[in-house]
């Protein structure tokens, strides 16, 4: 069997996979990735955006996905109002979210915005409320992890993007773009919002070698 991995750039709106729900007019995966079989190694919910790994390897796709593996994860994150450094703090020591409580986080305030490309539909617009960029990089990836923990201390995600996957300062590019995260082996660099590529023979080889995060 001929395996594929696939690194695409998400855009806000599509589901996560490839299957629409019932009669709903949401787009699907479906309408980016023309490769039958693959599937995503990991998931980024309907309202995130960014780097998304798929692949019809499925010994493969569970060693990224298991959470003993601790894989980073890089996000940019818009939050509503401007972070007290107490809040900073707390996400980086970790948040309780109902009866879990996260692990230690690495999160940098940005001091500009991000290049993005627009989202479609923008966020919401209020004057009289400023907004900051964060970036965090997490070592799992719960369900809706990045948004309620930005919650829990105050401050509602209003735009996530995940920027890059996986970090081994052997082999990754240092990239000074990402505070947290300066060795990460994929990034969205050369992709464009609803483009995919294929991994080449060395990048396969990384990720055989389970030094990349789903």
């Amino acid at each position: 069997m001929h395996h594929h991995y696939i690194l695409f750039y998400k855009p806000y709106g599509v589901l996560c996979q490839f299957s629409p729900e019932g009669d709903s007019p949401r787009e699907t995966l479906k309408s980016y990735i023309p490769i039958p079989s693959v599937y995503p190694a990991g998931r980024l919910d309907q309202d995130s955006e960014g780097l998304l790994l798929l692949t019809n390897d499925g010994r493969l796709q569970h060693q990224l996905c298991h959470p003993r593996f601790a894989h980073l994860r890089t996000y940019w994150v818009q939050i509503e109002g401007i972070p007290h450094p107490e809040a900073l703090t707390q996400l980086r020591q970790g948040v309780k979210i109902k009866d879990y409580h996260t692990r230690p986080a690495q999160v940098a305030l940005l001091e500009q915005e991000p290049n993005l490309p627009p989202r479609n539909p923008p966020i919401r617009f209020r004057k009289s409320i400023p907004t900051r960029w964060l970036e965090m990089s997490l070592t799992e990836g719960k369900n809706r992890q990045v948004r309620r923990m930005t919650a829990a201390v105050g401050y509602p995600t209003l735009r996530l993007v995940r920027v890059a996957m996986g970090s081994n300062r052997k082999y990754a590019k240092v990239r000074s773009v990402f505070p947290t995260n300066p060795h990460a082996l994929f990034t969205l660099e050369g992709l464009g919002l609803g483009e995919w590529r294929a991994l080449n023979e060395q990048e396969q080889q990384l990720l055989k070698k389970g030094l990349v995060s789903c």
